[in-house]
């Protein structure tokens, strides 16, 4: 399943021209309100009409202005989740649902009604109505309302923007579990850097209505050049792990490519993947081994560049294993370490720097 976008519009302030690929699994459009990141999603919907473009996904054309082909939205099979569910007040969480099979063509395969409540954990909630449940619930039911549409494609624009932290985090598990255990592709609107870094598998940077980058999310969200989009708290790297064992002191260890990592307890099995996001802030370069540190995570690397700014900072990017981490330190810390590309450091990272939050299945 793949989606090819092209297109071109007038929006308030700048003209939006984007051009990508999207493969299978979670592509994240990221960037800041106003970027134009609802608009793409819109045009691929077809609740908008581009000035210019085309638009494709798994090989049949649903915009083409060239040729004045404007697929409308009922024949495209493209879910949409907004950022408020909009379920029918008047109707039981089970009528919602079932309204989305009104839509789905009889011949198209997808999940069934129990195999989307066993999915998302909705089966207590099929005889409730819209008004006795929680954010998080509401939004479950209007993800498997768009799946029983038998879609080829969902649509989450900022599923989760209305919702406070505690909900988030329920939902988070569900959309991760969505990702992996189904082949439904998803293009999903977002600003938060921690969603992004937690579900996403490709993602595709705008800005000012451009694609400033696109590519793997390990690669984009660990890219110095990233600081600019994403501030300098929230610069990191995406990790790719394995869940290798947990320890009777509380704590799990995790496998990646450059060593391991120890982060207090997970709820998760031995062997099973993960992806861990790792705040560049939360890491601290030295030249030789460290000894006699409490810190339990050191990772041999070698330094990829460093990256300035006009600020006493200085983001270094490491090649740890197969993977890239950032560290922010002082231009001082930098010049006094003698850093420069090439040479061989390592990594040290507080097990405690690693929230939960930047932990998901991968």
């Amino acid at each position: 399943m793949s989606l090819s976008v092209d297109i071109a519009h007038p929006l308030a302030g700048f003209d939006l021209r984007v051009a990508f690929e999207a493969p299978g699994g979670i592509t994240a459009l990221f960037g800041q309100s106003g970027t134009g990141k609802t608009t793409v999603v819109n045009a691929v919907s077809g609740l908008l009409r581009p000035r210019s473009g085309r638009i494709v996904v798994e090989g049949e054309t649903l915009f083409d202005a060239e040729r004045r082909l404007h697929l409308p939205t009922h024949k495209r099979r493209l879910g949409y989740v907004f950022q408020e569910a909009r379920l029918f007040p008047h109707l039981s969480v089970r009528q919602n649902l079932t309204y989305g099979l009104r839509f789905a063509p009889a011949d198209a395969p997808g999940p069934s009604l129990d195999e989307v409540c066993d999915l998302l954990g909705i089966a207590p909630l099929l005889d409730r109505r819209p008004g006795g449940l929680s954010g998080g619930e509401k939004q479950r039911v209007a993800i498997g309302r768009a799946l029983l549409s038998r879609p080829r494609m969902l649509l989450l624009d900022e599923p989760l923007a209305a919702l406070d932290t505690a909900r988030k985090q329920e939902i988070l598990p569900y959309l991760e579990t969505l990702r992996d255990q189904t082949d439904i592709p998803m293009l999903y609107v977002s600003h938060s850097v921690a969603e992004v870094a937690r579900l996403a598998t490709t993602v595709v940077v705008l800005e000012q209505g451009r694609v400033a980058r696109t590519g793997p999310a390990e690669r984009v969200l660990s890219d110095p050049a990233m600081v600019r989009q994403l501030g300098l708290r929230e610069a990191g790297a995406v990790v790719p792990a394995t869940v290798a064992r947990h320890h009777d002191d509380g704590l799990t260890e995790l496998s990646v490519s450059g060593g391991r990592l120890f982060l207090p307890a997970m709820d998760t099995a031995p062997g099973s993947p993960t992806r861990v996001r790792i705040l560049a802030h939360d890491v601290i370069v030295a030249r030789d081994a460290p000894t006699g540190l409490s810190a339990l995570n050191i990772l041999p690397a070698t330094v990829l560049a460093l990256r300035g700014g006009e600020g006493p900072g200085v983001i270094v990017q490491m090649q740890c294993g197969d993977d890239r981490l950032l560290a922010r330190i002082t231009r001082r810390s930098a010049t006094a370490l003698e850093l420069a590309p090439g040479q061989q450091v390592y990594a040290v990272v507080k097990s405690v720097s690693v929230a939960r939050t930047d932990v998901g299945a991968g």
